[in-house]
């Protein structure tokens, strides 16, 4: 049975920082591309980062410069370190584990407000 178990979520203030983790069990980790997805209620899910199995991450425009992936492939664990905060950011986060089939999380809210 896959799980995807994220984590490190909560309420920050504008310009502060949050890590995200997500721990996958059930697949080989390191065969899988992860990702970070956001979505509001009532609106679509959002791409925020990727790192494939071979360590090539892409990120949102949105969050580029600011936000971080990174995988530990021998804890099974994949990070969003998100610094610089704004409420804009403010989601539930979703980890996803992509090889010829999606996994999904449950999700971590994340709220930015003074």
């Amino acid at each position: 049975q896959v799980q995807l178990v994220e984590s490190g979520g909560g309420l920050v203030q504008p310009g502060g920082s949050l890590r995200l983790a997500c721990a996958a069990s059930g697949i080989i980790f390191s065969r899988y591309a992860m990702s970070w997805y956001r979505q509001d209620p009532g609106k679509q899910r959002k791409l925020v980062a990727t790192i494939t199995s071979g360590d090539i991450t892409d990120y949102a425009v949105s969050v580029k410069g600011r936000f971080t992936i990174s995988r530990d492939n021998a804890k099974n664990v994949v990070y969003l370190q998100m610094n610089s905060l704004k409420p804009e950011d403010s989601a539930v986060y979703i980890c996803n584990a992509r090889r010829a089939f999606d996994y999904w999380g449950q999700g971590t809210q994340v709220t930015v407000s003074s």
